[in-house]
C-alpha cells in the first residue's frame, strides 16, 4: 500500500490498542505503544531508500528482504528496544506486541498489491502478489480516514476501529470475487491464453489485464465482465545474438527480467548502437507501455548505457540515455 495508507492504518491500529487494559490505563505505555505502531506501520518500507542507489536495486530489493519473516520478526524488538531506552516505564511486552501487529499488517496488505513482497524468504524468494488492491485503494483510505475522523470526534475507538475492520475485511472478499468474474471474463474472450494477469486500478470495476498464448501477447482492460482488448503482439523469444547476450547481462535488465512475468522486446539501430528494450505489457497507459528496460550495445559488444524503470514519453527515456551516457 502506499505511505499515506500504511499511516492510517497505524492510527487505526492505535486506537485498536485501546482494547489492552495495560495500553488503555498505563499512559507511560500508551504513548510509547502508539509510537511503535506508527514506527512499526512504516518500517518495512524504510527500503524505498534504495531508490537514491539506482532503479535497478530499488526493483530487485523493494518489499524484498525488509518485508520478510525474520524482518517482521526485527523490527519489532528493534523498535521496542529504541522506544523502551526512552520510556523505561513502559511495559514492553505490550510494546512489543502491539508493534509486532503493526509491522505484520503493513506486511500482510502489501501481499494483496500486484507488486506484491518477498514475504516468505528465506523459505522462498517468490514474489507472492495477489493483485486484488491497487498500491493506492480511494475506498480504503477514506474508510480510515471516516473511522478515525468519527474517534477524533467522540465515537469510542475499539468499537469503532473493529467496525472499520470488519467493513474492510468484507471489502476485501468483494475484491477477491470481483478479481475471479474478470479472470473468467478474459479466459472467455480469449480461450487460448496460457497466462493470465490482472491488476487493479484505483477504479473499483476497472482492471488491467495482459494474456498470453503461444502465439501472442494480448493487453487490454476489463470494466465488469467486460474485456476491450487494445494491442496484440506476436510472442517471439528474443534473437539469439551477440548484443543480446552482452545486453542481458546488465543489471537493470536483470532487475527487469526478475520483475516483469509479461513482456516484448525491441531491437533498433540508434546511431552507431544497438538498441534492445524490453517493455511490460502490464502497465499499458494512454497507448504507451511506461515500464520499461533499455540498454545501448556498442560495436565491440559492451553495453555504453541502460536504464529500467518507469518513463512516460520517449523524449525523456532519450534524455534520460543521453544523461547517463554523458555522466
Amino acid at each position: 500500500m502506499d505511505t499515506g495508507t500504511h499511516i492510517a492504518m497505524g492510527i487505526a491500529i492505535s486506537g485498536l490498542a485501546m482494547a489492552d487494559p495495560i495500553v488503555a490505563s498505563h499512559s507511560a505505555t500508551m504513548g510509547p505503544v502508539f509510537a511503535g505502531i506508527m514506527l512499526g506501520s512504516l518500517a518495512p518500507d524504510t527500503d524505498t531508500v534504495l531508490k537514491l542507489r539506482n532503479n535497478a536495486v530499488y526493483i530487485r530489493n523493494h518489499r524484498g528482504i525488509t518485508h520478510s519473516i525474520p524482518a517482521v520478526l526485527l523490527w519489532p524488538i528493534v523498535i521496542s528496544l529504541i522506544l523502551s531506552f526512552f520510556a523505561p516505564e513502559a511495559n514492553f511486552i505490550h510494546l512489543w506486541a502491539w508493534t509486532f501487529l503493526a509491522v505484520s499488517i503493513h506486511v500482510f496488505v502489501d501481499i494483496f498489491n500486484s507488486y506484491g513482497t518477498q514475504a516468505l524468504r528465506p523459505f522462498s524468494h517468490m514474489w507472492v502478489a495477489l493483485s486484488v488492491i491497487n498500491t493506492f485503494d480511494p475506498i480504503i483510505f477514506a474508510l480510515h480516514v471516516i473511522a478515525i475522523g468519527a474517534w477524533v470526534f467522540g465515537a469510542p475507538p475499539v468499537p469503532t476501529m473493529s467496525i472499520l475492520y470488519g467493513v474492510v475485511f468484507m471489502y476485501y472478499l468483494l475484491r477477491f470475487a470481483v478479481r475471479g468474474a474478470v479472470k473468467r471474463a478474459v479466459k472467455n474472450t480469449i480461450p487460448e491464453a496460457t497466462e493470465i494477469y490482472i491488476a487493479p486500478t484505483m477504479r473499483f470495476f476497472q482492471w488491467r489485464i495482459a494474456a498470453s498464448t503461444k502465439t501472442n501477447h494480448y493487453v487490454g482492460r476489463a470494466y465488469g465482465r467486460s474485456v476491450n482488448i487494445y494491442d496484440r503482439f506476436d510472442r517471439k523469444p528474443l534473437p539469439t545474438s551477440p548484443y543480446v547476450e552482452a545486453a542481458m547481462t546488465d543489471r537493470n535488465m536483470a532487475a527487469f527480467v526478475s520483475f516483469s512475468p509479461i513482456y516484448r522486446w525491441e531491437i533498433t539501430q540508434v546511431d552507431v548502437l544497438t538498441e534492445v528494450r524490453l517493455i511490460d505489457l502490464r502497465y499499458r497507459s494512454k497507448t504507451f507501455y511506461p515500464f520499461v528496460a533499455v540498454a545501448h550495445v556498442d560495436a565491440d559488444f559492451n553495453v555504453v548505457n541502460s536504464y529500467t524503470g518507469w518513463i512516460f514519453s520517449e523524449d525523456k527515456l532519450r534524455k534520460k540515455l543521453n544523461f547517463l551516457q554523458e555522466s
